[in-house]
């Protein structure tokens, strides 16, 4: 905060410097006009000044605009960073009560709309204050009661804008709800475009993300003609304080000079209020997008420095002690009083119906929920006291739909260890039974694969995810459904691959494969039967 407010005073100084030299410009127009309405001729130093302050009101309105620009993204990029870091702390969890898109919208469009509130709207209540201040002193010491009447003038300016500015904040709502919808419906239906196709309802899902769209518009006008209502009040009250200081100087004779001094001055007296006017949207933008920004979960506390102890020397010991979590209080505890222990080197196999929590107990020990009650300890230590890098060394996850990003394959699999060699790269796809995949595609390990890129099986893309797990050579292996959806050759592949990477790794392994458990079993690994939580009353 200490950081917007240095920026934005950045801003500040430079438009009320601006504002000083408009002021002192009027009164150099004032004089100028009046001696050329006397015939007297144009006085040289007169209109030095007036260049010289031409000059620096463009200086130092370049510097304010320059500086506004500055303070809009460092704010964008503080925000930015904050909002990341607490969607990346919250993990999965977090798309169980918001939709991707609508995450987007807050990291990319929200965000940007904060834009103006550190660029223009902050200086602009400064200038707002300060600039009809400046201009009505030095009308004082014209017209004491030319003073008062700019300031009654002026106050109709805010007590219009309050008045359209509780429709603005209503419009702006509903434009900022209106943009989410349209975004959340054209991502669900770009997933699934398939489906759509299929289902013969192309032109159905055309129309209704017409209507969507035009939703949009409707509000976005809705928005803007507010905004048009605030900027008349202002032309209005600007029209009647120059007409009410016309015939006060006509009634009065005052002298030429003074009365064009008096009406520059009134110009100068409203364009800071203009000014503000002009980007009280920004305002009401702001408002929306800090809405969205505080529905995000909050970053955790931060971990005291415990490091793990010898971690590498010993492996990695899992245990629950009575663990309680739930996800929704109508559908009951997803965790409920769960208690084992998992020593190094051993393997754990969590069954169940779908439902029983086992993708929760990965979730807890990778950090993305907490539990309820319970206390969830790595080699004896409270998993909450690790420090988070440190937790994440530790732990090799492989889950039922591995991620694959748009990229080649061989950056697919770097990307559990950027620097590793080529060799242990190699390595890594033999044990991973990849090199015969490989072998078939155009490009070999440069093939470019996700969004956009080269198909590939969900055989293949577990494979991938393998070869990362064995490039990142982490103690404690999670295995979510490694082998679910694939065929019986696939299966025997891959659990063949996953026998040399779960060697002398402490394991947790959630599957309903008969195959994978006989596995499993076969060297010695234990079976824990989680069951499905009862409906709360």
């Amino acid at each position: 905060m200490d950081a917007a407010r240095t920026d934005v005073a950045r801003v500040a100084v430079r438009t009320a410097g601006a504002a000083l030299a408009a002021i002192v410009q009027a009164f150099c127009v004032g004089g100028l006009l009046a001696g050329a309405i006397a015939g007297t001729g144009a006085s040289l130093p007169l209109i030095g000044a007036f260049m010289a302050l031409a000059g620096l009101r463009a200086w130092l309105g370049h510097g304010a605009e320059l500086a506004g620009f500055a303070a809009g993204a460092s704010a964008r990029t503080r925000l930015r960073d904050a909002a990341l870091s607490r969607m990346l702390a919250a993990g999965p969890a977090l798309l169980r009560r918001h939709h991707s898109a609508e995450l987007a919208n807050i990291l990319v469009d929200q965000i940007e709309s904060l834009d103006g509130l550190f660029a223009r709207w902050m200086p602009a209540v400064v200038l707002a204050i300060a600039g009809p201040a400046m201009v009505a002193l030095a009308v004082l010491l014209l017209d004491p009661i030319a003073a008062l009447i700019l300031l009654g003038c002026g106050l109709l300016v805010p007590i219009g804008m309050a008045l359209s500015g509780l429709g603005a904040a209503a419009a702006t709502r509903r434009q900022f709800a209106a943009m989410q919808l349209l975004q959340t419906r054209f991502v669900d239906r770009l997933r699934g475009i398939a489906t759509i196709v299929l289902a013969g309802q192309t032109d159905r899902e055309a129309d209704a993300l017409a209507q969507a769209s035009n939703r949009l518009r409707v509000h976005t006008m809705r928005v803007l003609r507010v905004a048009f209502l605030s900027s008349a009040v202002l032309d209005c009250a600007l029209a009647l304080a120059l007409v009410v200081l016309a015939l006060r100087c006509a009634g009065l004779g005052t002298s030429a000079g003074t009365a064009l001094t008096l009406l520059f001055l009134t110009v100068e007296f409203f364009a800071p209020l203009r000014g503000f006017a002009s980007v009280y949207q920004d305002r009401l933008h702001a408002n929306e997008a800090a809405a969205a920004l505080s529905s995000l979960p909050e970053l955790p506390p931060p971990a005291p420095d415990l490091p793990i102890r010898n971690v590498a020397a010993r492996g990695v010991t899992i245990a629950f002690e009575d663990v309680d979590f739930t996800w929704d209080a109508a559908r009951g505890k997803a965790l409920d009083g769960l208690s084992f222990r998992v020593p190094a080197g051993e393997t754990l196999v969590l069954a169940g119906p779908s439902g029983a929590g086992k993708s929760t107990v990965f979730e807890v020990l990778l950090g993305f929920v907490r539990p309820d009650r319970g206390t969830i300890r790595i080699n004896g230590a409270d998993l909450d006291t690790l420090v988070p890098a440190a937790r994440a060394k530790l732990i090799g996850w492989i889950g039922q739909r591995p991620m694959i990003f748009a990229g080649s394959i061989e950056d697919n699999i770097r990307f559990a260890q950027p620097d590793v060699t080529d060799a242990a790269l190699a390595e890594a796809i033999r044990a991973a039974r990849l090199d015969s995949v490989l072998t078939m595609l155009p490009d070999g390990i440069a093939t470019r694969i996700g969004e956009g890129g080269y198909g590939l099986s969900g055989g293949q893309t577990q494979r991938i995810a393998v070869a990362r797990a064995f490039l990142r050579n982490a103690p404690l292996l999670l295995l979510d459904e490694p082998t679910a959806h694939l065929d019986p050759a696939v299966e025997a592949e891959l659990l063949d691959s996953l026998r040399r990477l779960m060697a002398g790794r402490t394991v947790i392994l959630a599957t309903h494969s008969l195959a994978a458990q006989g596995l499993v079993q076969s060297f010695g690994g234990r079976r824990l039967d989680l069951r499905a939580p009862r409906e709360a009353a």
